[in-house]
């Protein structure tokens, strides 16, 4: 009986090492390799300016900064103030789950416990949305935290953006995705209106103090003047970097590729939270049921046509691919272009943070180069676009 047991044993643990080994991560490129596939990618894309950080078992191996930050002709460098666009909501929702482990907020409470007042009853919101546009609708009490932090709030990316410029559902919330920086901008309104915060001093002490992020922000700073990076647009027009006068949850910092390297890097290893908590934000926590990212309000597909490997998490999307699980945050606006994907179990990310939106069609290649294939969901982010390969 022994030496049947030993040999069931036997047959167990040899399958087990070389699935292991199939699925063992394989080394990185060097810096010169990385650096000679950033230039042939900014050539085939003509992008003046890309920033990449890599980061492996948690800990940052390789940042650098490549081309120029300016029509002038001044290099990027990696303390360079770039725009982070959208790679804020990824550092919003990190703050958000701080507050939630300490009992601030509960990310499943209607946000009406955190209010004084009806939603819409708010008219003096400077800054944030016109929530009197929701008088008679009475679905804005169905609104939690993660619901908003999971882009199934039911609203279009932002009110500006409708026809009549005003803000309305689209769909009961919580029911499907469809990204929106409004509903990032609600529950900033219900961290700052309702519980007395400012986001901008929590993400400060929680997050940019905490992971040495000297040189980041959520508004514009003086001292970023004299190392700043422009940006460039589709059709290779420069165009000068907005300097943010207000805190925005859903895209106003500026940072610097150290600087998100070293957040990216925290991220991975979930410090700052709890185990339980880093699982949550990166936990498919919505199914993502459309064919691309944008427009944000397209049909659903058809059940069978649905990707089972993608799903909001909270900031970010999570994905399953080769190497297993992983996640992502992209940021874009007509001339900034950036990208962070991480894979979980071997702690690898990239960070890429460009100044010229054309480096967007680089990404898919640069990822593959540095971390091999991922699984992430780039022709969803993207749409059809002319890829590098």
């Amino acid at each position: 009986m022994r030496l049947i047991a030993r040999l069931a044993c036997s047959l167990l643990v040899v399958p087990a090492m070389a699935f292991a080994a199939e699925h063992a991560p394989r080394a990185l490129p060097d810096a010169a390799a990385i650096d000679a596939e950033v230039a042939r990618l900014m050539t085939a894309t003509q992008a003046k300016g890309l920033a990449v950080a890599v980061i492996d078992a948690g800990k940052v191996v390789h940042v650098r900064a490549y081309g120029l930050r300016n029509a002038a002709g001044d290099p990027l460098r990696d303390d360079t103030i770039m725009y982070g666009a959208s790679l804020t909501k990824a550092v919003f929702a990190y703050t958000v789950m701080q507050l939630a482990e300490e009992g601030v907020i509960d990310l499943d409470a209607p946000i009406s416990r955190y209010l004084d007042r009806p939603l819409p009853e708010y008219t003096d919101t400077k800054g944030y949305g016109p929530y009197a546009d929701l008088a008679g609708d009475e679905r804005w009490r169905q609104l939690t935290a993660r619901i908003l932090l999971t882009h199934s709030s039911g609203f279009g990316n932002f009110a500006f953006l409708e026809p009549d410029e005003k803000l309305r559902f689209h769909f009961d919330p919580g029911t499907r995705y469809a990204y929106s920086g409004e509903g990032l901008i609600l529950l900033q309104f219900v961290l700052e209106r309702g519980l007395g915060l400012d986001l901008g001093q929590e993400m400060q002490r929680r997050v940019f103090d905490r992971f040495d992020m000297r040189r980041t922000s959520m508004k514009w700073r003086e001292d970023f003047a004299g190392n700043l990076a422009d940006g460039w647009t589709q059709q290779g027009e420069p165009v000068p970097h907005d300097e943010r006068s207000r805190v925005r949850a859903a895209g106003s910092m500026d940072t610097s590729i150290a600087d998100m390297a070293r957040f990216a890097a925290a991220h991975v290893r979930g410090d700052g939270l709890s185990a339980r908590s880093a699982a949550e934000i990166r936990r498919p926590q919505r199914a993502i049921t459309t064919a691309s990212q944008f427009p944000t309000l397209q049909d659903e597909l058809p059940p069978a046509q649905r990707r089972a490997d993608l799903a909001a998490g909270l900031g970010v999307v999570v994905f399953n691919g080769p190497q297993g699980p992983g996640f992502y945050k992209g940021g874009h606006d007509d001339n900034t272009g950036n990208t962070w994907v991480c894979v979980q179990a071997s702690q690898r990310c990239v960070v890429v943070l460009g100044n010229d939106v054309r480096g967007e069609n680089a990404f898919p290649a640069l990822i593959r180069f540095v971390l091999g294939e991922t699984g992430v969901p780039f022709d969803w982010e993207y749409g059809a676009r002319p890829f590098v390969h």
